[in-house]
């Protein structure tokens, strides 16, 4: 299931039932995951770890150096879980000293053709990168979020789960979790309903009442939410006031 014009340099694991494209290249440091296939013209670089039954298409370049001006050469890596798609095009950087040197993907995300991921970025499970989107290095995301086509995302930004960002959007501030976030810059539009119908659709009405009073009273969304947290029990508003609570770039609610 290797064919034979693939190069895999001498040290690199490959699991059992792994299929490999022609001209695909697969470094020294690398470890490929039982059940994972990997596309023509493909590379796969650096310290690199893929868990099993990944997809990676052809052309995607997987653990390649940061761009960073401040990386020098040091150790560092890009792990992704199990169940992962890479599509055409698609670049993702490993880690930097300053990130703790890893990037980290979990299980179960989409990522779509001509994307690029930086450095020290954390997609955790079930997220979807639409084709085109740029992301810069730090950004973390939570679990089932959803990224537009053809959007930007500015270093350090923190998204929250079912969190979905418009396409052609440029995110320069935290998205909360349950929310949607739309324009250049992007500023909150609501919740993100599809998402929340999906899987918490009993706690939709706690959401709304959450939404209205942090993002909507043009009061100081921190101090509402420690406010909620006091007195509200519902699991998932407890989520998205603690998300405001502790962002750290800020969140734009303009237009509200």
């Amino acid at each position: 299931m290797i064919h034979k014009t693939s190069i895999i340099e001498d040290g690199a694991y490959i699991g059992q039932n792994v299929s490999i494209g022609a001209f695909s290249y697969i470094s020294s440091s690398c470890v490929i995951g039982d059940g994972t296939n990997i596309g023509n013209n493909a590379t796969i670089t650096g310290r690199t770890t893929l868990g099993k039954n990944n997809k990676i298409h052809s052309y995607a370049l997987l653990g390649s150096e940061p761009q960073d001006l401040k990386y020098d050469g040091e150790d560092s890596e890009l792990i992704m879980g199990d169940n992962n798609t890479v599509r055409e095009f698609s670049s993702v950087n490993k880690g930097t000293t300053g990130g703790g040197n890893k990037t980290i993907f979990g299980n179960n995300n989409l990522v779509m053709s001509h994307v690029h991921i930086g450095h020290d970025c954390i997609f955790k499970n079930n997220c979807v990168v639409v084709s085109g989107c740029v992301i810069g290095g730090h950004v973390e995301v939570d679990d089932d979020v959803i990224i537009g086509g053809g959007s930007s995302i500015h270093q350090f930004v923190k998204i929250g789960e079912y969190a979905m960002l418009a396409g052609g959007s440029v995110l320069l501030s935290d998205l909360p979790n349950y929310c949607m976030a739309q324009g250049n810059p992007s500023s909150l539009r609501g919740l993100n309903l599809t998402g929340i119908r999906r899987k918490l659709k009993p706690h939709i009405d706690p959401l709304r009442r959450a939404y209205k009073e942090i993002f909507t009273s043009g009061d100081s969304m921190r101090e509402i939410a420690k406010e909620i947290i006091k007195t509200d029990d519902n699991e998932y508003v407890i989520r998205l006031a603690n998300f405001v609570i502790n962002t750290k770039r800020g969140i734009s609610r303009k237009d509200i």
